[in-house]
């Protein structure tokens, strides 16, 4: 009879010895006091903040652990029951050119509670006076203000479940200075604290809660702007996750996978940083009165690079990222984009976007992320202009002439961006005999102006296109030669293919 592989848990891990593939969490982390509440239960806040905080108890720096809140009614308190909330996190990838695999059994979490189920516990969590910090990575409603009610059980929307919350902890300290807390919305919006404290004081008024709260809400809690970045893609498949349970001598219901690379960006004074005392164990966690140059930073450099190269990518015949790095032409392409183009234009320290971008070639090389290039042109149009338009205009500025790999790059989107059939109401183009998706807002658009194409007529064409301030919110027909450079590359795009076009180019 075949022996069932066991589940991992605390009693697993009390038979196990440390130097086997996985590290072990020291016993005596499960007997630190709770310091966290975490709205969600996703792979990117068990990847990413409890990755941090996990790894600075090791370190003896924290030395507090992280009470989730289940919010949303999908599946995931069970198996955090059943394994005492501990999971394994795989991390592998490149970096610094390098192959990296690292396996850590993460225990910082010490409850999982459901908001549905357990909302008098949640709320009990309040009087605890460890506790300091709020982080949410919500998958409902989201940050939004919506009608609700702080009272229910549990109220319906993330906001109102924090401003129930934290109108308990105002309650149990008696709005006390000291007992104000951290709170780090991890949600992908811009100015997530900012716009989060607005909805929580809105909460407050509209249930005309003591006035005294919102002056405590507003002098002694920290909503913080935060960045998150680091990729976390589902669990690998059953074959894989067998053979990790094979190789582990466990099974893990909760596997978390991430990258190499991580940004935990929040902005924060003094304060902030004496309470995130975890934020000293890792690099990655970076605290700072200003995180604009960061978000900059992954905008142009990480998204920028994607969407200026993915029309080349698959023009050329290619069909993921990885693949794009792995061919020698385009992988030098992506490169120097990258490095002499759009680096020199991001309006950040130039050796930070040096380092960053050689953070993001190593990312594109990470042989364990599959990322489809169709999936990065979905509304092309739209992530062009706000990735790489201010990306080019800044360039404009600082050197007055056309960027010969970015040009390229632009010319390959226009000629994606063919259409030559239209279905009820959907687009299409084609690739070597085969007709590919175009997913954009703007499909119908460029399916007129193709329409009407001629190739002795190629700069008028991009001109017209370039002008059109509707789409790029500015007159890029005004940058000088970029026009002219764009129709250039067009036309050998279209004469002579991507890859022959591309070798030709000089760089």
């Amino acid at each position: 009879m075949t022996t069932p592989t066991p589940r991992l848990s605390k009693a697993f891990l009390a038979n196990q010895r440390a130097g086997g593939p996985v590290a072990l969490p020291d016993p005596a982390v499960f007997d630190l006091p709770e310091k966290v509440l975490q709205f969600g239960t996703g792979v990117l806040l068990r990847g990413l903040p409890d990755y941090f905080i996990d790894r600075a108890n090791r370190q003896g720096r924290f030395n507090g652990r992280v009470v989730v809140v289940k919010s949303t009614d999908a599946g995931g308190v069970d198996a955090f029951g059943a394994q005492d909330n501990l999971f394994t996190h795989l991390i592998r990838g490149v970096e610094k050119g390098r192959p990296v695999e690292e396996l850590v059994v993460n225990a910082a979490i010490s409850r999982t509670l459901s908001a549905r189920g357990d909302w008098p516990a949640v709320l009990e969590c309040a009087h605890n006076p460890e506790m300091k910090i709020v982080l949410s990575n919500t998958t409902e409603i989201g940050i939004q203000l919506v009608e609700d009610n702080v009272f229910g059980a549990p109220p319906v929307s993330f906001p109102g479940k924090l401003t129930a919350f934290l109108y308990e902890r105002f309650k149990a300290f008696g709005g006390a200075p000291d007992s104000g807390l951290v709170v780090i919305p991890c949600e992908l919006v811009t100015d997530n604290g900012r716009l989060l404290k607005e909805i929580v004081l809105e909460q407050a008024r509209q249930h005309q809660l003591n006035p005294a709260f919102a002056r405590w809400l507003a002098a002694h809690n920290t909503f913080c702007n935060s960045l998150v970045d680091r990729i976390v893609p589902g669990k690998p498949d059953a074959a894989e996750t067998q053979k990790l349970a094979d190789r582990l001598g466990y099974h893990d219901d909760l596997l978390t996978v991430s990258e190499v690379y991580r940004l935990w960006a929040i902005e924060g004074d003094e304060r902030v940083a004496a309470v995130l005392s975890f934020a000293g164990a890792d690099d990655g966690v970076v605290i700072s009165p200003d995180i604009t140059p960061y978000r900059e930073r992954k905008l142009r450099l990480l998204n920028g690079t994607h969407t200026i190269s993915v029309g080349l990518g698959y023009l050329c015949g290619l069909e993921t990222v990885g693949d794009c790095m792995n061919h020698p032409d385009v992988g030098k392409f992506i490169a120097h984009v990258a490095l002499r183009e759009i680096v020199p234009a991001v309006p950040v320290d130039e050796e930070s976007a040096t380092d960053f971008a050689g953070a993001v070639l190593d990312r594109f090389r990470n042989p364990y992320l599959v990322h489809p290039l169709l999936n990065i042109t979905l509304q092309y149009t739209s992530k062009m202009k706000m990735r790489n338009v201010p990306t080019l205009l800044h360039y404009y500025r600082k050197y007055q002439a056309a960027p010969p790999h970015f040009a390229l790059g632009f010319a390959a989107y226009l000629l994606f961006m063919r259409a030559v059939e239209a279905e009820d109401g959907k687009y299409f183009g084609r690739r070597d005999g085969q007709r590919y998706p175009i997913t954009d807002q703007f499909a119908p658009y460029f399916h007129e102006k193709w329409g009407a194409f001629r190739e002795e007529e190629a700069e008028p064409f991009v001109a017209a296109i370039l002008a059109d301030m509707d789409l790029w919110g500015a007159d890029l027909s005004q940058l000088p030669d970029f026009g002219k450079v764009v129709a250039g590359h067009l036309l050998n795009l279209l004469r002579r293919g991507a890859v022959v076009t591309l070798r030709g180019l000089e760089g």
